[in-house]
Order: C-alpha cells, then sequence, then structure tokens
C-alpha cells in the first residue's frame, strides 16, 4: 500500500488525527474555551495581581486559539507569557524610573471577527492599551476602529496593507509579510532549485486570498509561469485532492483564461504540471493533509507557504512533509543569543515544546516594552506618546548573536514605520525539524 495513503488514513482515524482535524496541539496550561461561538466571560489572566502600591501593565492577547490555525494565536499567548515572566523575575520592566509588572490578558476570537470585536472590547473595558494579534485580517481589520477610540495599538500577524498603511495608526505588523517574502523566495528557488512554473491553492478566506494575489505578483515579478492561481478550498476542508488535482492541471485546463488577480496583470497558462505549488494561507493543521495529498496525486515538485507551520503537525504526513518551504522565527538556533537562549527554554517549559514560529513572535512584547521605555511613563496610558516614540526607536536585537539593529520599519511597504523589524528566515522541513534555508532581510 502506498505510504502517502496510509499516512493520511491514519490522520484522518488515528488518536493523532483527533489533534491535528480539531487543531487542539496538546500543549501545557491551553486556555479552557466555552462553546464555540461563545467568547469567555473573562481574559485569561496570566501574571501577577496587583499588590497595594504595585504598578501593574497590563498586555492582551487577542488571536484563535483552537481550531486548525490554534497554534497562530496560542504561541502569541505563551510567547507574551514568557517575556512577562523573565521580566517579572527581575521586579517587572522600568519605564521612567518606576517598575511595573506585566500581566497578560489572553482571549481565543476563534478567528470569527465578531468575537474578535467582543475579545477586544473586554480588554479594552480592562484597561489594556497594548494587544498582540489578532492573527488574519478580517479579525485585524474589524479591531481597527475600538483601538483608536480606545486609546490601544496592537501588533497584528494579518498581512492587509491598509491595517498599517496612512491614516491607520495604531497597527504595527509583527512579522515579515507574504508580499514582502515571496519575491526573494520565488527568485531563490529559480536560482537555486531551476523552478519555473508555479500554482497557487488558497484557502478561502480575506488573508489567504490576499497573500495568492500578492504571491501572483510577485511571481509574475520573478518571471515565473502561473499555471492556476484560482483554485481555493472551504475552512474545514479535510480532504484536499479534488481543489489540488484542479491545481495542477490549471494550464491544461484553462483554468486562467481571461482571469486577472486583483492586483491586476495577466496569468500564463502552461500545460502540465507546474515545478512549485504554493500553499496560500495554510493553516498548521491543514498543511499535512494537504501534503499528502498532493503527493497522493503523484506531484513530485516542491512546495511552500508563506504563513508559520508547527513541526508537530508536519511531522504526521511523513514523507510527504519533507522539503517543505515557509517562513521561519527570526530566531533560528544557530544565531540565538544567550537571552533567546533562555527564552526558548522557559518557553518549552510553558507550552511542552517548541514552536519555529515563536523565533518571531517574542519580538512583540519586547519591542513594546522597549518602546515604553523609551518613550516614557505617559505611554503606559497614552499611545500617542508610544507612537511618537517609534521613528526614533532603534536598540540592539536581544535575540541574536550578532550585532543587529532592531527598529520599526515598513516605510517602503507602508509609507509609515509600521512594522517590527524581525529577520527573514525561510525555511525547509527536514528528517522531521526545521533548518534554515536562507536568511535575509525585508528593508
Amino acid at each position: 500500500m502506498d505510504d502517502t495513503k496510509t499516512s493520511r488514513r491514519r490522520l484522518l482515524a488515528g488518536a493523532g488525527a483527533t489533534a491535528l482535524l480539531a487543531g487542539r496541539p496538546a500543549l501545557a496550561q491551553e486556555q479552557q474555551t466555552p462553546p464555540a461561538g461563545q467568547p469567555p466571560a473573562q481574559p485569561a489572566a496570566s501574571g501577577p495581581a496587583s499588590a497595594a502600591g504595585e504598578k501593574v501593565l497590563k498586555v492582551g492577547v487577542l488571536g484563535v486559539m483552537r481550531g486548525p490555525a490554534a497554534s497562530w494565536g496560542l504561541v502569541n499567548r505563551y510567547c507574551a507569557e514568557v517575556t512577562a515572566q523573565m521580566y517579572n523575575e527581575q521586579g517587572g520592566v522600568a519605564i521612567g524610573g518606576q517598575k511595573y509588572k506585566i500581566q497578560v490578558l489572553s482571549v481565543d476570537d476563534q478567528l470569527d471577527p465578531k468575537l474578535a470585536v467582543a475579545g477586544a472590547e473586554q480588554l479594552l473595558r480592562e484597561g489594556v492599551h497594548y494587544i498582540l494579534g489578532p492573527n488574519i485580517d478580517t479579525t485585524a481589520a474589524v479591531v481597527v476602529p475600538l483601538l483608536r477610540s480606545g486609546n490601544a495599538v496592537n501588533v497584528a500577524y494579518a498581512f492587509g496593507k491598509y491595517l498599517y498603511t496612512p491614516p491607520q495608526r495604531n497597527s504595527i505588523l509583527g512579522m515579515v509579510a507574504s508580499y514582502q517574502d515571496d519575491p526573494i523566495v520565488f527568485e531563490y528557488l529559480k536560482k537555486n532549485k531551476g523552478v519555473k512554473a508555479v500554482s497557487f491553492v488558497a484557502r478561502n478566506e480575506a488573508d489567504s486570498l490576499n497573500q495568492r494575489d500578492e504571491g501572483v505578483a510577485g511571481a509574475w515579478r520573478t518571471g515565473l509561469t502561473v499555471v492556476s492561481d484560482s483554485e481555493t478550498y472551504a475552512p474545514g476542508t479535510t480532504d484536499f485532492r479534488p481543489v489540488l488535482a484542479r491545481a495542477l492541471r490549471g494550464g491544461e485546463a484553462g483554468v486562467l483564461t481571461g482571469i486577472a488577480g486583483q492586483l491586476g496583470g495577466r496569468a500564463q497558462p502552461a500545460a502540465g504540471t507546474p515545478d512549485l505549488v504554493v500553499l496560500s494561507g495554510a493553516a498548521p493543521a491543514d498543511a499535512p493533509l494537504m501534503l499528502l495529498a498532493l503527493r497522493e496525486l503523484g506531484y513530485k515538485g516542491l512546495v511552500s507557504t508563506e504563513t508559520g507551520q508547527d513541526a508537530r503537525y508536519l511531522r504526521q504526513a511523513g514523507e510527504a512533509a519533507e522539503g517543505l518551504i515557509s517562513l521561519g522565527g527570526a530566531s533560528p538556533p544557530e544565531g540565538r543569543s544567550p537571552y533567546m537562549q533562555d527564552f526558548a527554554k522557559r518557553y518549552v517549559q510553558l507550552a511542552g515544546e517548541w514552536n519555529d514560529e515563536a523565533g518571531t513572535k517574542v519580538y512583540a512584547l519586547e519591542t513594546l516594552l522597549r518602546t515604553l521605555q523609551l518613550a516614557g511613563p505617559a505611554a503606559v496610558d497614552d499611545v500617542g506618546a508610544f507612537l511618537r516614540a517609534v521613528p526614533t526607536f532603534a536598540v540592539d536585537d536581544p535575540f541574536v548573536s550578532e550585532k543587529k539593529a532592531l527598529r520599526y520599519v515598513g516605510e517602503k511597504s507602508f509609507n509609515q514605520q509600521r512594522q517590527i523589524g524581525v529577520p527573514l528566515v525561510v525555511n525547509e522541513f527536514r528528517g522531521g525539524e526545521f533548518e534554515t534555508l536562507f536568511t535575509g532581510n525585508v528593508e
């Protein structure tokens, strides 16, 4: 029996499939969530309760913590809790000569815009001015008015440019966006792997569709032939073979004839299969099933995704996951500073296992805290003072061993500094672990 079919059946029928399809990774201290569609009555709190006379800085985490994309929000939460732990052990974060203990309040938005609004309102009522998340465009967009009216700033992990471009000012991108890394990845694969043609398959959500359209534009700019870019699948899909089969024969079926992406330009269908398939917006629990489906269909080419992935899920796909290319954590093990090594150790103690995305999401709260130190005590309750400090903020990157500056970037993409300048790291999945394929910078 074919190994990929065996692996797929085990994923769907075995004990591991329950966690895979439900997106419930076995991580320590996971938030106990109510039934789907209902937000928690109160945000889950981590950190010290304020003692008499003690100053507390409340930080919110708003993101998905259940379902196929659960790790995106849970990694945000665990990174914030570990960072808070490290500061609180030293008496808190020093801002203007005063120590503030850090308390992390977390809300699961379940990728639901209504729950994202409800969660943001909860956090604002709790006196939170700094929020990590949400994770996708639809949930990040709906909280923008609340940020403005509620005197709050968020570090989001959604890629929509409109979130970070004037006149918007209260959202900061916490990672490298797909439209920033795609052209770099495509150029690398074209030069080093001989890639000439690419197909895109996207989850039917605004965030994923935007990633696909931006990726198609990047492929054109790189000189790649786009075989297919019109195939999508609904959230909750478990059998990806039909949609992937159509994507692989896109040129032969004339799928793209006369079709232009939202960024304009003409697709260039080519007969035969592509030598690269991009899984736009693939959730961590969906990726292994998609990889297995591709191999069952006989596809032997490269596969990449612009979204962060989870090694625990990918291992369940066995050999089908070998060689997957994805955006990696910004702090690869070989270049970690002692501070980052301590963080990683604590993260494993809290979460049960390292997640590669934590190498990127570790930057969010640390950068916010250091910006608050620059802005001074007024910024604790006034995000206007915080935002005025953003243009001049620059420190040595505390997470890498070599001397590099950490600052806010985004001038090229957003016409203002509304992005944390995390390093670009692209990974390849080999032998059950992520390996660094190459590194770079987007600005």
